[in-house]
């Protein structure tokens, strides 16, 4: 069960509300918060249908790659990931993907076109013809499985609340939290990319998993800050201030843009006093 805290925050409690940091970055040492939700399912699914290897796909600085790499080597399964980018081959390794080698996983690098058929089944075709039989986690996690994984959050808040705040890239985590709200609840993802997908997918994953989209849920794409692990000037000085006020200092590509939202939403007026709103740390 992962951490509360509350913040005194002027910038909040001058309006009303309340907020409070959900520590869902220390659920596990290796799988951070919304990895070990995403990964949990699948990994049980993974050992029920008699895979030895995982296989998914992930940017050069994609976190779960390296989450990914960390369950298998945790939990026995080889791991391959299929890295977007194929002038990174033969070159010196990232942290991120040094450390998904160091725990074993396979890195296949390939080049933006081949990437952009991951979904494909006739792609994943080719790749157990080259690597041999696994089982396939999408980009990001995002599956059903991560949606059952994510539903499970929403049970440990144990304080009182109204709304949980959460950054959005691939959907999952969001579709996740919203369907396993109480019905009183609701849940806001602050996307970190750029485009006007994201509501279409975090409902296509809840009517996959649950054949139907559920929850009380919104995604607002006001602070993406020009698109995924772009910044800006504001978003930079509003984390160094937030680290200062707070002594946690968010990441600046999911996390702090949900900060950033968040913040910016309150300002704008757009919680009714009285709110409480439990924000998810993600990572």
């Amino acid at each position: 069960m992962s951490a509360l805290h509350e913040l005194n925050d002027e910038r909040f409690a001058s309006r009303g509300l309340r907020l409070w940091i959900m520590r869902d970055d220390l659920v596990h040492p290796e799988l951070p918060g919304n990895k070990f939700r995403k990964l949990k399912y699948n990994l049980v699914e993974a050992r029920e249908c008699g895979h030895r290897t995982l296989l998914t796909f992930g940017g050069a600085y994609s976190n779960h790659i390296r989450a990914t790499a960390a369950a298998g080597a945790l939990h026995g399964f080889a791991t391959i990931g299929v890295i977007r980018g194929d002038e990174l081959a033969g070159k010196p390794l990232n942290p991120s993907l040094a450390y998904a080698a160091e725990r074993g996983m396979r890195l296949v690098f390939v080049d933006r076109a081949a990437y952009r058929r991951r979904a494909e089944s006739a792609y994943l075709d080719e790749l157990r013809q080259e690597y041999g039989d696994f089982f396939a986690i999408p980009e990001g996690g995002s599956n059903p499985a991560a949606v059952r994984g994510c539903a499970e959050l929403p049970s440990e808040i144990d304080v009182p609340y109204d709304v949980v705040a959460v950054a959005c890239g691939t959907g999952g985590t969001l579709a996740g939290i919203a369907a396993g709200l109480p019905s009183d609840k609701a849940a806001v993802g602050f996307a970190v990319l750029k485009g006007d997908f994201l509501a279409r997918d975090v409902a296509e994953l809840q009517r996959q998993t649950y054949g139907e989209t559920r929850g009380s849920w919104r995604v607002d794409g006001s602070a993406h800050c020009g698109g995924y692990a772009r910044t800006t000037p504001e978003l930079t000085a509003f984390l160094a201030d937030f680290a200062r006020r707070h002594g946690i200092a968010p990441d600046e590509i999911y996390v702090g843009k949900m900060l950033y939202g968040l913040f910016a939403a309150a300002h704008r007026g757009e919680f009714a006093p009285g709110t409480r709103i439990v924000a998810v740390k993600t990572g």
